[in-house]
Order: structure tokens, then C-alpha cells, then sequence
């Protein structure tokens, strides 16, 4: 069973949408006791960074669902938002993040200088000028194999709409990355936490495919 946490922000019924089609059990889940009957978890989002961590702090379900995750070992699958919130911190507010991953969101540059780039792999190569926010189709580049792009090949485009990324502190957390202006993270894994930039809920039979391999790990 699926449970797509609901506390206010991210596409809800377009994920039980999804996984009707695919004859997969799923369900939104709004309270703790609804957590403890499902095996995987979706934590989407959309939004301010601040904006959403204040919803998810005041549902109720962040004690359940970090219990879910790191007591019970369930797997979870944070979406855009969602997945920022697992960092420590954003620099687009002032809370503390989750804190599940070791990394910190950060603004893309309109316009960056080589030498205000911070010296990774994530971060070279920068290009010039981008338009914010990053909107639209976008490729991926695996950095590494997961079973959760299983059966996906290299010509999978997904749908990006965000003004901020994920800088891992650890470069072995990245599934996979994509081009705008720098390499960014698009894809993350840790242990049985993952999470995508991009809206798999928006992004056609690539996306469908993420959230069915997502279902069968």
C-alpha cells in the first residue's frame, strides 16, 4: 500500500490517479494511524520551502512519518518540495529542514562568476545565464543505477518546476543529475530515502513508470 501524505500542498489526486491506472493499491493518508497501514510512503510538495515545512510541522504526521522511516524502515519518496525538505536547510527560508539527507537547498544563479562556484562535481561547467524558474521538459542523467529508474532508458524526459536545488554534501546520495547552468541533483537516495526534483505525477509514461518502480522495490 502507497500512502501519499496529505498536509496541504502537492498534487494528491494526481498520485492515486497514477496508481489506480496501475491497479496499485494507494490511498491519501492524513493521520498517523493511516501511516502505520501502509508499506511506502510519497511526501510531496510544492511551494515556498518555509511555506511548507510549517504545514507539515503543524498536520501532525512529521513524529509518524519519521517513525515510518527510521523505526519501521518504510521507504519514502519525497517529491520537488518534497524532496527539499530533506535537506538541513534552504536558503529560500529560515526553518530547519528534516534533516534526513546531508545537503542544504540552494538558489540557482542567474549569474555566476567561475569563481563563486563551490568546487564539485555538481557545480562545474557552469554556462551563463539561466531563467528562473527552471519550467518545463528535462533530461536525466543516471550517476548511478537504482531500481528506481529500472526500465527507464536515457532518452526519459521529466517535468521540472523549481527556482532551487539540492546540494548533496555526499556525492554518494545522487541517483542521477541534469543540466541547468550547473549539474544538479535531480535524483537522491540514502538508505531507504529517495527523492526527485521533478514532478513524476506530471511527466507522462517516464513518470508513471518512476512511480510504478517505486511501488515494486
Amino acid at each position: 500500500m502507497i500512502g501519499i501524505v496529505s498536509y496541504g500542498l502537492g498534487n494528491i489526486q494526481a498520485f492515486v490517479n497514477i496508481y489506480k491506472r496501475l491497479n496499485i493499491d494507494a490511498e491519501v493518508t492524513s493521520t498517523p494511524d493511516m501511516l502505520e497501514a501502509v508499506d511506502r510512503i510519497i511526501l510531496p510538495g510544492v511551494g515556498a520551502f518555509d511555506w511548507a515545512m510549517t504545514r507539515l510541522n503543524e498536520s501532525g504526521l512529521r513524529d509518524a512519518i519519521e517513525d515510518a522511516v527510521f523505526k519501521q524502515g518504510k521507504l519514502v519518496l519525497g517529491i520537488c518540495v518534497g524532496m527539499q525538505m530533506m535537506a538541513k536547510r534552504s536558503e529560500e527560508g529560515e526553518l530547519a529542514g528534516l534533516g534526513w539527507i546531508d545537503g542544504e537547498v540552494k538558489k540557482f544563479r542567474k549569474i555566476v562568476r567561475r569563481e563563486e562556484l563551490e568546487v564539485s562535481s555538481q557545480e562545474k561547467g557552469f554556462r551563463g545565464e539561466v531563467m528562473l524558474p527552471h519550467m518545463g521538459w528535462n533530461d536525466v542523467q543516471l550517476r548511478k543505477e537504482n531500481g528506481l529508474f529500472k526500465n527507464l532508458d536515457s532518452d526519459a524526459r521529466f517535468y521540472f518546476l523549481h527556482s532551487y536545488y539540492f546540494k548533496c554534501n555526499n556525492l554518494d546520495d545522487i541517483i542521477a543529475t541534469t543540466e541547468y547552468g550547473i549539474h544538479f541533483t535531480s535524483a537522491l537516495n540514502h538508505g531507504n530515502i529517495y527523492g526527485v526534483q521533478f514532478h513524476p505525477e506530471k511527466s507522462h509514461q517516464w513518470g508513471i513508470q518512476l512511480l510504478k518502480n517505486f511501488a515494486e522495490m
